[in-house]
């Protein structure tokens, strides 16, 4: 287990990553490929629906400074440089995306063995300033997530959590959308040398009294196949797939069926993504 309570967006990630990474109804393809100096360029292509988005991601690693500047088809220029500990445990990203003159952003990470801090505030005359914090330690922890808007001086966001863990179980609790959203998640290794993992989520929702509840599993067939499998209280039942084929390189095939409406076509998902 990894030292200290990790930053507030660790808490209930596992399980999120369990529940819907990979699930999708769309075509993707990504390429990366690398210069002879070290630049990484990933190319990236996806089918929504009857829409085609694609993108081009340059990256540039030189000593602890990472530069990622990424072109898309919509003509939007986004440049992202993380300097990774400048001093221990602090890391800094400044983002920004041209032509949009309010996307500037300074973000400051900062972990201790006891404590996680990310702090970030918009490049603009009235920025919108993000503060979570995590106290604790990599058994249980505690933290909050606040945003405020300067220029309407109103809070746009607060959001509180707690999260434990042990080697094989990690359960959190969180309070969300300004506390009308109460999120609990469980994610449990079953046995590690095939990768089996079980995992939960319930929403519930005080404004519409609605709640979801969604149960998904993970299993590796042999150490380069992996299926994935989920239910969710409404019927809805998906699967996932995927094989690594050559290192690096991941063929994913997805799939969703409503178990309440047969007669609905299912929808299907695929991913390709190569790397050298």
């Amino acid at each position: 287990m990894a030292k200290g309570p990790g930053l507030y967006s660790d808490i209930g990630k596992k399980a999120r990553d369990l529940l819907y990474k990979d699930y999708h109804a769309d075509h993707k393809f990504t390429i990366t490929t690398y210069s002879p100096t070290g630049v990484a360029i990933t190319s990236s292509g996806m089918k929504k629906g009857e829409l085609f988005l694609a993108d081009v991601n340059t990256q540039l690693k030189r000593n602890n400074i990472t530069t990622d500047i990424k072109v898309d088809t919509n003509s939007n220029l986004s440049t992202t440089i993380t300097v990774d500990e400048p001093v221990p445990g602090l890391k800094t990203i400044i983002s920004f995306k041209v032509p949009d003159q309010r996307s500037g952003k300074v973000e400051l990470q900062y972990l201790h063995d006891y404590a996680g801090i990310c702090a970030s505030v918009g490049v603009s005359a009235n920025p919108i300033v993000n503060f979570s914090g995590v106290v604790g330690t990599n058994i249980s922890s505690i933290g909050a997530d606040v945003s405020f808007d300067t220029k309407t001086g109103n809070f746009t966001k607060y959001n509180a959590g707690l999260s434990f863990s042990n080697a094989d179980l990690i359960a959190s609790l969180t309070l969300n959308d300004k506390g009308d959203t109460l999120n609990a998640s469980y994610y449990h290794i079953v046995k590690p040398l095939t990768n089996t993992l079980v995992g939960a989520e319930v929403n519930r929702s005080f404004s519409t009294n609605e709640n979801t509840i969604l149960v998904g599993t993970q299993h590796s067939l042999d150490p380069l196949t992996t299926v994935k499998a989920r239910v969710n209280n409404f019927g809805k039942a998906s699967a996932v797939i995927q094989h690594e084929w050559r290192p690096k390189s991941l063929f994913t095939l997805s799939g969703e069926i409503d178990t309440k409406a047969i007669d609905k076509s299912a929808k299907f998902g695929l991913a390709l993504a190569l790397k050298p």
